[in-house]
């Protein structure tokens, strides 16, 4: 027996001194806002203090702390907020939340050391760094982090609390914000899925029986169905529900099944020879798995690949024959070259994870989810049932990869009909990393001809994409989006490995094909002798990012840009620039919930919130129209059984909810006046309205676009020509979205510096233009742009998921050792929308997400060739790549 003191209060664990101290707080004491994320005690989600020094409670034995103090993120602000958690909510230094409880935790206690010795003395941001270094932030909130731990040292959040820039904010910063991982249903069991250790296979035999005679597991279930063949190491085949984790670890053990091993292919070289065995053999289409948001279409195989698929190409054949005739004569002006993409984790602090529960026919489903509507109607056809809810009250991050219905779901429903209790499944680490999806790695090669008076002749932009089994990447297709040519030759392929599933990741195919092209572009002004803005304004027509090349060629970053490679000494400073196109995206069919509760405004969607503010946003439209203030208005979010939400994917929440929530008010206003007439006089404010009408609830839909044809705002789809036609109707018709008029457009620009000695490069500063219309609520929406920049570091310099060639194996199982970037990985950014554009979207704004990401990439390796003359055609771009490259420029 185990006893120490939690915020406070006594905790007697009757368990091993060995057990992690994480265990016994979430589980003995129930403090959930204690996040478990690696289990390495590498990202700091789950710090405590003990004796009122940070500790990671992962790494920490409860043995350790007998007769100690423990305060978790519950007991720093149990009396009263503490000044970090103010400022936290007052500079919006969080966005999914899940990583916050650790931020916060450390963040006070170095609060408190730094006021107790330094008083109200700012610290410098070096300071702050140093201090929370053990932290990772997916989202890439660093930026408000370092803003918020600054202003508490310096005293100006000593003050009575204020209500923070994001509606759920306090329950962040105090740890009450619930996550699947959090929920705990009566009598709830534990599941886990076997996985496989082959990367090719032929099932024999499987037997659970095993596994039912260990005393606690109560169930155990197969999860091939159909297809007996495994096609990756890590490929769930079968799951068990246990009374806890370790009797269900025995469980798996006794699982009996009968492998039979087939020869396997784990690279895309491999996969791309001629004698390759087949991934999927002659069943190509039908059972590939599909790693895009929308639909796959039959599409010709040879071998392990799937295509061409060149259907955005614009007059191929002379793109063919224009640039073979310039290869053919050595025209100076023809740029080729070939850029590789490693695989890009999503990397969710809050793991893939679903609870199940039933009651007869009635399903509910606890889900860390991208999209609950969705997910809801997956379930519903799966079990043949229609009272299916679905809760994502909060989501921990996920970036494309939560967006359809996962193992972890699958196995929970699985396992909970055959126990009869609830059961959650959660994955690892190691399993969030390997099989919960990535960005497929890329090879691009370009060829790019310009011509002598400075225009864009034609382009061929070949892409083969492997996503391990699945199929369906665009990376060649976007370019149609970008700089019109007079003939384009895009093809895409997709090569199938035995490696894991990708899935969509922020901008599917964005930041690849922007990495390649945005440097093929910058070689083009080189060879032109030409400012690689002014080239990029004379070959984009679009009339947003035409706004923005103005802005960025005014600023001193940029003003005062050296040639490249005349930098010299071991530290070196580049600037480069970069540009990139995405849709704008709308969900049709999104509906909200409006009307009085009690006296108080409310406003209710199914939409949920992975960080990038559906509340917040839901709050401020409602408040505007009232006229009343944001935290005066009851939100409900993260349920099916609400009006039909937009899925957090795809950049389309803003232009979805704000719409119908505009629409909801102006009907709300009109069954106001008519119930409160004779109550208040005819100019009463609303809020006056409001807190004297009767309860009333309306339900709105979003209006359709404006009608009104703006030849300037057309969809980039339908200037793209009849395939272009027939693929927004793909969109609307199977992925339930739609394309707007008019395109988000960014522009930007990174200051790096070159370590040559050792390689390494550093982002020291970053200028992200974003032609997105009105940010509908400022602050959040520098956020989200800020974290787009630190995840945009990462692809560039710091992430590629590494496996074992032999084996199949993902190796990159922990945070440890799959780099993504920390809080001193943060530069200096400044973010700038350019308000125009969208003036025939109600509310003026739309996504920022995607469009935000897309070319950080190619800005910094833009800056790095500025800096070295080194052009990096490799992502990451690791520091004996850059070494080499060096190397090789020295000696020609």
């Amino acid at each position: 027996m185990v006893t120490f003191t939690l915020n406070g209060a006594t905790v007697s664990a009757d368990v091993s001194i060995d057990t992690p101290l994480i265990d016994v707080i979430r589980g003995t004491a129930g403090a959930t806002g204690t996040k478990q994320a690696c289990g390495a005690g590498v990202c700091g989600a789950c710090t405590v203090l003990l004796d009122g020094k940070a500790v990671v409670s992962c790494l920490t034995p409860v043995g350790h702390v007998a007769g100690k103090a423990v305060t978790s993120v519950e007991g720093i602000g149990r009396h009263k907020l503490h000044p970090v958690q103010k400022a936290f909510m007052a500079e919006d230094a969080l966005q999914c939340g899940f990583c916050t409880p650790g931020f916060v935790v450390a963040a006070a206690a170095f609060h408190d050391d730094w006021r107790a010795t330094h008083g109200t003395t700012a610290p410098a941001v070096q300071d702050v760094a140093r201090a929370l270094a053990g932290h990772l932030c997916r989202c890439g909130a660093y930026a408000g982090i370092t803003r918020a731990v600054i202003a508490a040292c310096r005293g100006l959040h000593d003050g009575d609390v204020t209500h923070g820039q994001r509606y759920e904010a306090r329950d962040k910063v105090t740890g009450a914000a619930k996550y699947t991982v959090d929920i705990s249903e009566e009598g709830q069991l534990t599941g886990l899925i076997l996985r496989s250790p082959h990367a090719h296979a032929d099932v024999r035999s499987i037997d659970v029986k095993p596994a039912l005679a260990v005393p606690g597991v109560k169930a155990a279930v197969s999860l091939l169905g159909d297809d007996t063949i495994v096609r990756y190491a890590g490929q769930a085949v079968a799951a068990v529900a246990a009374v806890d984790l370790a009797t269900a670890r025995v469980g798996l053990a006794a699982i009996k099944i009968a492998y039979s091993p087939k020869l396997a292919v784990t690279s895309a070289a491999a996969a791309r020879r001629k004698d390759a065995p087949l991934v999927y053999g002659n069943r190509f289409w039908r059972t590939a798995v599909n790693s895009a948001e929308g639909p796959a279409l039959p599409t010709p195989w040879s071998g392990n690949k799937r295509g061409p698929v060149n259907g955005f190409s614009q007059r191929i054949f002379s793109a063919r024959s224009r640039l073979s005739a310039a290869g053919g004569r050595n025209d100076p002006l023809l740029i080729t070259g070939t850029w590789r993409n490693a695989g890009q984790s999503h990397t969710c602090l809050e793991p893939h994870a679903a609870v199940a529960k039933r009651d007869g026919d009635k399903i509910v489903v606890h889900a860390s989810t991208q999209a609950s509507h969705f997910l809801a109607g997956r379930i519903a056809a799966q079990e043949g049932t229609k009272d299916v809810t679905v809760f994502a009250e909060h989501v921990g991050g996920g970036f494309g990869s939560k967006v359809s219905m996962g193992m972890e779901t699958k196995a929970a429903l699985a396992l909970s009909r055959a126990a009869g209790k609830p059961v959650r499944v959660v994955f690892d680490r190691a399993e969030e990393l390997s099989v919960a999806g990535f960005r497929p790695e890329t090879e691009i090669a370009i060829k790019l001809l310009a011509t002598t008076d400075g225009r864009l002749d034609s382009l061929s932009v070949r892409t083969h994409s492997c996503a391990g089994v699945a199929i369906n990447s665009t990376v060649s297709g976007l370019a149609r989006l970008m700089y019109p040519a007079e003939c384009k030759e895009l093809v895409d392929y997709d090569v199938v490995t035995n490696l894991p599933p990708g899935s969509p990741f922020r901008g599917p195919g964005g930041p690849p094909l922007c990495f390649a092209l945005e440097q093929a572009v910058d070689d083009a002004a080189i060879r032109l002798k030409m400012d690689p803005i002014a080239l990029r304004q004379r070959w984009d027509p679009e009339p947003g990012r035409q706004r923005l090349y103005t802005w960025a060629k005014a600023l001193d970053v940029w003003q005062t840009r050296s040639e490249a490679g005349r930098e010299t000494g071991r530290f070196r400073r580049g600037r480069g620039v970069a540009a990139g196109n995405w849709l704008y995206l709308a969900q049709p069919n999104t509906r909200v919930a409006m009307g009085v509760r009690g006296g108080r405004l409310y406003v209710a969607s199914g939409a949920q919130d992975m960080g990038q503010g559906a509340r917040t946003l839901l709050a401020e439209v409602a408040a505007a129209a009232f006229g009343v203030t944001p935290n005066s208005v009851e939100v409900d979010i993260g349920r099916s059984n609400l009006p039909t939400g937009p899925m957090a994917a795809g950049s389309r929440s803003t232009a979805s909810l704000v719409p119908a929530v505009r629409a909801a008010a102006e009907q709300l206003k009109a069954r106001l006046r008519a119930e409160t007439r004779g109550n208040v006089g005819d100019n009463a404010a609303w809020s006056e309205i409001v807190a004297k009408a009767p309860d009333i609830n309306i339900e709105s839909g979003r209006p359709a676009d404006s009608t009104t044809i703006n030849p300037q705002l057309r969809s980039p789809l339908k200037d793209a020509g009849m395939i272009g036609t027939a693929f927004d109707w793909m969109l609307r018709t199977f992925a339930h979205i739609e394309t707007g008029r008019g395109a988000a457009g960014a522009v930007q620009i990174a200051e790096v510096e070159v370590d040559t000695w050792l390689g390494t490069t550093r982002v020291r500063r970053f200028y992200s233009g974003l032609t997105v219309g009105v940010p509908q609520v400022r602050r959040l929406a520098e956020s989200q742009a800020e974290g787009s920049i630190i995840q945009g570091i990462g692809y560039a310099l710091y992430e590629a998921r590494e496996y074992a060639p032999a084996s199949g194996h993902v190796l990159s199982a922990g945070l440890d050792d799959y780099r993504i970037p920390g809080i001193g990985d943060t530069p200096e950014m400044i973010v700038h929308f350019d308000e125009k554009g969208f003036e025939h979207v109600p509310g003026g704004g739309v996504g920022i997400g995607e469009i935000a990401t897309l070319p950080v990439a190619a800005a910094i390796a833009n800056a790095i060739h500025n800096a070295t003359g080194v052009r990096p055609y490799e992502a990451p771009i690791r520091p004996d790549r850059l070494l080499a490259g060096l190397d090789r420029k020295q000696g020609a």
